[in-house]
């Protein structure tokens, strides 16, 4: 079973614009993400933009890029469409990897992909355990309760994905890596966004609203995704010494 990893990335981010283009030790936070994904060795990397400067840097920095529409409204639309322009026909799994979060740990990117084909998942995405109390209050850092714990379970489906929430059982830190089975994600893209999605900004939710299962694997780690000029500083001061 082959598996194809695709990264959205775009300049326009309302929070932080133009991030894929800023420099942790001399290299794009997009470039980091997409070596990363590439040294998980699980297969070929694409990253897909609207933004020929990204293509131009990923391209310097030895990797693949192409150009997509500017008009999606989400991250997994723009992996379809390229899908479709790559027109590759011996992809059983797509992997979405976010192109803010230049720390992911290969080794849960490896997690994800075999648990996928092991147990022939239609949709998995990683969770990671909670360290921090502040983490469950904090809107920025998205949470998911799963069905049943890991210790009975290695690949539990979502019961639900939250910004905030007061309840702690079988709450984890939720990862935006998602990995989809073909099929599923031609389904996925071809529904209505949903309330619970519009509402809570939350795109996962529309696959749970259409009762598309989610399956969550266990991360080792929890990496930062860059959204905030300080999360930048953050990340770039951790990886200084890595």
């Amino acid at each position: 079973m082959k598996t194809l990893i695709i990264i959205p990335s775009r300049m326009s981010a309302t929070r932080l614009p133009g991030k894929p283009l800023l420099k942790i030790n001399g290299l794009s936070i997009i470039s980091h993400v997409f070596k990363r994904a590439e040294s998980a060795n699980i297969g070929e990397v694409i990253v897909a933009t609207e933004d020929k400067e990204i293509i131009d840097d990923v391209k310097k920095n030895g990797g693949n890029a192409i150009l997509t529409s500017k008009s999606h409204k989400t991250g997994t639309d723009r992996i379809y469409e390229a899908l479709n322009i790559i027109n590759k026909k011996d992809i059983d799994y797509i992997m979405n990897i976010q192109g803010d979060e230049p720390d992911i740990n290969t080794d849960d990117l490896k997690i994800l992909d075999s648990k996928m084909k092991i147990n022939k998942a239609n949709l998995g995405t990683l969770a990671a355990i909670i360290h921090n109390e502040d983490t469950y209050n904090n809107e920025n850092i998205v949470k998911v309760k799963i069905k049943e714990s890991f210790k009975n379970n290695k690949f539990p489906e979502a019961k639900n994905f939250m910004r905030k929430t007061k309840d702690k059982v079988n709450i984890f830190h939720h990862i935006g890596v998602y990995c989809y089975e073909i099929g599923i994600l031609k389904k996925f893209i071809s529904l209505n966004q949903s309330k619970n999605e519009l509402e809570n900004k939350l795109e996962q939710l529309r696959a749970l609203d259409n009762n598309i299962n989610i399956n969550v694997a266990l991360a080792n780690t929890s990496p930062i995704g860059v959204d905030t000029k300080e999360d930048y500083l953050a990340i770039k001061k951790i990886m200084k010494y890595k």
